[in-house]
């Protein structure tokens, strides 16, 4: 039987293939891994889904591939096929139903766009999604969008998309109307209208021959290297950044912690800066619950969520990733102390599963064991919070009464916002909510553990 590649994930479209466990002529057994791939921060086991021989190796380490791909062939011995699943990845979709039949839609009979070679094509029925473009391109849209494409006789693959990663939104079919109105009016001096649906998409930086200056060395970026770089594009693109600076005195909270973590490592767990700040950010989002939302820019709503899921920053020596901490705000000190533990040796190995690092409300990162100070993080869409911390660092502090000084311990903060949706007062009745927390950090939250 030809093995073919399952459903990688809700919005993951390609994968490498990072490492093959069997060679021609191997036996494989039901559900024994035969190849790992590199997918979205993680990696994912592709397990068997019959008994048989491996009769044909169809793809090599460092290949991309994408779902339906053929990758191995298997002479399976009589047993029925089951339809394979990734492992570590985000439940699989339904594939899309193709119909038998194809009937064409009429198309809008309006101006076209001034365009070089491009013309209105017609629509194809999809009878699992509604209507796609006869090239096979899907375009992103939700499907009432679809629909009403449909309903109006465009194309969608003639508009271009101002949502995330291209997807067309109403606003986008609305100005392409006005556009083809436009032109219908004023055919001889067409003028488009300036909106992001009609903006041509920036072009992709040229490459240069850096070897005409002296050596060089080329490496091959990795899947994960793409998404942080595709991710982290977005966001910067998209979401209008401010930074709010701040300190916090955190001389007492150190002492806590020289004081509780000796009894804490008897459970296994080791209290940190982060886990303090997590249960402080807690304090934060509910004071400030803008914090703990995202902007549908489709919907055009703001979603405030009820639940406290922390994504936290891990450096590992394939790149950043960002596992999430779920219910924060029900879990103790130690609880905490684990599991982040736990997600940051999972992170390190490679072993993070997609659903691992998705979910998150607000994200944390910590660059203070790296010796840096302050820097400017930017925001983990679709949340429109993080803050960043840098390495503490002791000051004097004076007293203005009796002019007499002390020193003390100072946690140096970045948070880092949406401003579409906070504004830079909240900003600053945020961090300065979090800098209280943290350095009024009640000692009973350490008690208890024995």
């Amino acid at each position: 039987m030809d093995f073919k590649l399952p459903n990688l994930g809700d919005g993951v479209e390609k994968a490498i293939v990072s490492t093959i466990f069997v060679g021609v002529g191997d036996a494989v057994k039901l559900d024994q891994p035969i190849m790992e791939l590199e997918t979205d921060k993680a990696v994912a086991p592709i397990p068997a889904t019959v008994e048989g021989k491996i009769t044909a190796i169809l793809v090599k380490e460092g290949d991309t591939v994408a779902t339906g791909n053929h990758v191995v062939t298997i002479e399976t011995n009589g047993g029925a096929p089951q339809e394979p699943v990734a492992q570590n990845t985000a439940p699989p979709q339904a594939a899309p139903i193709q119909p038998s039949v194809q009937t064409p839609v009429p198309v809008a009979t309006q101006a076209q766009p001034v365009q070089p070679a491009t013309t209105i094509t017609p629509m194809v029925a999809n009878s699992a999604q509604g209507f796609s473009s006869p090239t096979g391109a899907e375009p992103p849209c939700a499907p009432s969008i679809r629909k009403l494409a449909y309903d109006l006789g465009l194309n969608l693959s003639l508009i271009q998309g101002s949502g995330r990663g291209g997807r067309i939104l109403r606003s986008d079919i609305r100005q392409y109307i006005q556009y083809l109105q436009q032109l219908s009016v004023t055919p001889q001096q067409p003028q488009p209208v300036e909106t992001t649906a009609s903006t041509p998409a920036p072009k992709k930086s040229e490459s240069i021959d850096f070897s005409k200056w002296g050596p060089v060395q080329e490496e091959n970026v990795s899947m994960m290297r793409q998404k942080i770089a595709e991710k982290m594009t977005e966001s910067w693109t998209q979401v209008p950044h401010v930074t709010q600076f701040g300190e916090a005195d955190i001389t007492d909270l150190m002492d806590l912690r020289k004081k509780y973590n000796p009894i804490y490592e008897k459970q296994s767990a080791k209290i940190t800066v982060t886990v303090f700040a997590i249960k402080a950010i807690v304090a934060a989002l509910k004071a400030f619950p803008v914090f703990n939302s995202s902007y549908d820019t489709e919907k055009q709503v703001i979603v405030y969520k009820d639940y406290y899921h922390c994504g936290i920053a891990v450096d590992t020596e394939y790149g950043l990733v960002v596992p999430v901490i779920r219910d924060v705000d029900k879990k103790s000190v130690l609880e905490l102390s684990q599991e982040l533990q736990q997600v940051a040796e999972k992170a390190r190995d490679r072993k993070l599963s997609i659903d691992d690092m998705r979910g998150g409300t607000f994200t944390i990162s910590n660059l203070g064991g790296l010796n840096a100070g302050p820097f400017t993080p930017i925001v983990n869409t679709p949340e429109v919070g993080i803050i960043g911390m840098g390495r503490g660092e002791y000051k004097p502090v004076i007293n203005p009464k009796t002019k007499k000084g002390k020193i003390r311990l100072f946690l140096p903060l970045c948070l880092s916002y949406d401003h579409r949706v906070i504004d830079g007062a909240d900003g600053a009745r945020f961090i300065n909510t979090f800098i209280q927390a943290l350095q009024e950090f009640p000692e009973s939250e350490l008690e208890g553990v024995e």
